[in-house]
C-alpha cells in the first residue's frame, strides 16, 4: 500500500488535505478525474481519452496557458438542456425500423450510453416542420367548441410517450405556437405573418389551456410554454407579429390571468422566443411592467440573429440577467439553416453549439434546447423548402442514422450537466481556449474546454493553487469530470 493509499483512509476525519499538503512536490489533489474528448480528424467522440494528475502549481506564469477553476464560487442552477421533438422529428421516426427507433430513443435519452437529454420542447399545432399547416378547431370556431389533438395522437404525442420513458419517467417539456388559426389573424392566414386580432386575444389564450390539458390528459406533462415563437419575423412559413407591448398587454391581461384562472399558474411562462439582438428591448418592456412581469418566469431566446452579418450577441443575454436577476434565461431553439446532405460532416456544425452554449451558460443561461432532435437526409420534411441541419438525421435510402459532430458537442453538457448543477467561476487566460464550469449535486465538477483553432495547446488545468497539465487538440472539445 502506498502513502496515498494510506492516507486515503483518514479521508473521513478530515486531515487528507493537510497530510498532502506537506508531501513537497508529489501529487497533492486526491480528486480522481476522466477526460471526455470529441476532436476533428480522430475518432474521438465523446471518448474517454485519459485522466488527469495534480501537482502543486502556486503562481502560474503569464507564460503558462491556463484555464481557471473556481469551485467555490457559483452562479445559477441549470434547469435541463434538450431538443425539440417536432412533427418533422415524429414523422421521420416513425419511419424507422423498431431496433433503430430503440438506437434513437438511447442515443438522446440514455445518460450511461447516450447524451442524457433532460429537457424537452414540442409546437403548438403546425411549425414550418409539418407536412402541412394544421390547427386543432376547425374554421371559425372561436369558441373552441371543436378542439381536438387527433393530428399528433399519429406521431407527435406516441413519440413524446417514448421519449419520457427513455428519459427515465421525467421530463421537463415547454410549448411554443408558431401562429395562430387563419380565422384570428389580421391577414387571415398561418403563414406571412400577420396579428392577432383583438377579438380573438381571449380564444387564443384559452387555446393555450385547451393544448396544456389535451397534453396532460394524453399523460404528458408540460412543465412550461413561450408566448409566441419569433414574434418579430414574418416568414413564409407559421408567424405572428407582437411588437413588445402587445405582448406585454396579451400578457397581463390575457395569457397570464386565463392560465391562473385554470389552474396552469404553475406553468413556467416565457416571453420572447426569438433572436439575441433584440432581447433586451422586449424584455425592459415587458418586465418592468410589474402586472406583466408578474406571470412570466423567464426570457427565451434564439441564435438566429447571424442572419444580418453579425456575431453571436452573447453581451445582450448577460445584460437582461444583469438587469433582471430573478428572471431565468433559456435558448429554445438553434440549428444550422441551409440543409446540404454533402456538407453532413461539416465540423464547424458542431463547433457552432459549442460555442453557443460556453458563451450562454457564462451570460447566466439555466437551460438550452436544441430544435429538430431528427430529420431526414433532405433536412425535412418541412412545408414551405426550409430544410436545416440536426444533430441526426435519417438516411432514407438503408434506414440508419447519421451523428452530426454536433449531436457529440451537445453531449459534452447534456450527459455531465445535469438538472441542478450550479454553474462555477471557469476561466481561459487565451483566447483559443473557452471555457465554462459546473458542480453537480453529486459532487461531480464538469469542466468544459473548446478550441476552435488549427492549434494544439499544451496547458494546465488550475484549481486552487493545484493543476494538471493536459492538451487541447486541434477543433475539438473536451470534458474533465473531477471528483
Amino acid at each position: 500500500m502506498n502513502i496515498i493509499q494510506c492516507l486515503s483512509k483518514l479521508k473521513p476525519i478530515g486531515l487528507l488535505p493537510i497530510l498532502l499538503s506537506t508531501i513537497g512536490t508529489m501529487p497533492i489533489y486526491a480528486q480522481t478525474s476522466v477526460i471526455y474528448t470529441t476532436a476533428d480528424h480522430t475518432n474521438l467522440r465523446l471518448t474517454a481519452s485519459g485522466s488527469l494528475t495534480f501537482k502543486e502549481l502556486k503562481q502560474p506564469l503569464e507564460t503558462q496557458i491556463c484555464v481557471f477553476v473556481d469551485p467555490q464560487t457559483k452562479f445559477q442552477s441549470v434547469t435541463g438542456i434538450g431538443g425539440t421533438i417536432t412533427d418533422a422529428a415524429a414523422e421521420t421516426y416513425a419511419t424507422l425500423s423498431n431496433d433503430v427507433q430503440k438506437e434513437f430513443l438511447k442515443a438522446y435519452y440514455d445518460r450511461d450510453n447516450g447524451i442524457g437529454y433532460t429537457l424537452a420542447r414540442t409546437t403548438i399545432h403546425s411549425s414550418d416542420f409539418s407536412s402541412g399547416s394544421y390547427t386543432y378547431v376547425k374554421e371559425n370556431d372561436a369558441a373552441l367548441q371543436s378542439f381536438n389533438l387527433e393530428h399528433d395522437q399519429k406521431y407527435r404525442i406516441p413519440l413524446l410517450k417514448q421519449c419520457i420513458v427513455a428519459a427515465g419517467g421525467k421530463l421537463p417539456l415547454f410549448v411554443s405556437p408558431w401562429s395562430p388559426p387563419a380565422f384570428m389573424k389580421s391577414n387571415h392566414d398561418m403563414l406571412r405573418g400577420g396579428k392577432l386580432l383583438p377579438a380573438f386575444r381571449s380564444a387564443w389564450a384559452n387555446y393555450f389551456v385547451k393544448f396544456i390539458k389535451g397534453y396532460e390528459k394524453e399523460g404528458i406533462p408540460v412543465w412550461g410554454l413561450t408566448v409566441q415563437n419569433e414574434p418579430m419575423a414574418t416568414q413564409k412559413w407559421e408567424s405572428c407579429i407582437f411588437t413588445a407591448e402587445e405582448e406585454r398587454d396579451f400578457i397581463k391581461e390575457y395569457l397570464g390571468p386565463i392560465l391562473h384562472k385554470n389552474g396552469l399558474a404553475d406553468k413556467k411562462l416565457i416571453a420572447w422566443d426569438h433572436n439575441r439582438d433584440q432581447i433586451y428591448q422586449r424584455a425592459s418592456v415587458i418586465l418592468k411592467d410589474p402586472e406583466a412581469s408578474k406571470y412570466v418566469w423567464g426570457i427565451g431566446y434564439h441564435w438566429y440573429e447571424t442572419w444580418t452579418g453579425s456575431d453571436m450577441l452573447f453581451n445582450n443575454v448577460k445584460l437582461v440577467h444583469e438587469a433582471f436577476p430573478d428572471k431565468q434565461l433559456l435558448l429554445t431553439e438553434g440549428c444550422v439553416e441551409k440543409f446540404n446532405l454533402d456538407s453532413i460532416s461539416r465540423w464547424d456544425l458542431g463547433e457552432r453549439y459549442g460555442y453557443s452554449m460556453i458563451n450562454d451558460f457564462n451570460s447566466g443561461v439555466t437551460a438550452w434546447t436544441d430544435w429538430n432532435m431528427l430529420l431526414d437526409d433532405k433536412g425535412g420534411p418541412n412545408h414551405v423548402g426550409n430544410f436545416c441541419f440536426a444533430p441526426v438525421h435519417a438516411d432514407t435510402k438503408t434506414g440508419k442514422l447519421i451523428y452530426t459532430n454536433s449531436y457529440y458537442y451537445l453531449g459534452h453538457f447534456s450527459k455531465f450537466v445535469r438538472p441542478g448543477a450550479r454553474r462555477v467561476a471557469s476561466s481561459s487566460n487565451r483566447d483559443k481556449l473557452i471555457t465554462t464550469a459546473f458542480m453537480n449535486t453529486d459532487g461531480k465538477l464538469a469542466v468544459i474546454v473548446m478550441n476552435k483553432s488549427n492549434d494544439k495547446i499544451p496547458y494546465y488545468l488550475w484549481m486552487d493553487g493545484k493543476a494538471a497539465e493536459t492538451t487541447s487538440l486541434p477543433h475539438s472539445i473536451s470534458t474533465f469530470i473531477i471528483q
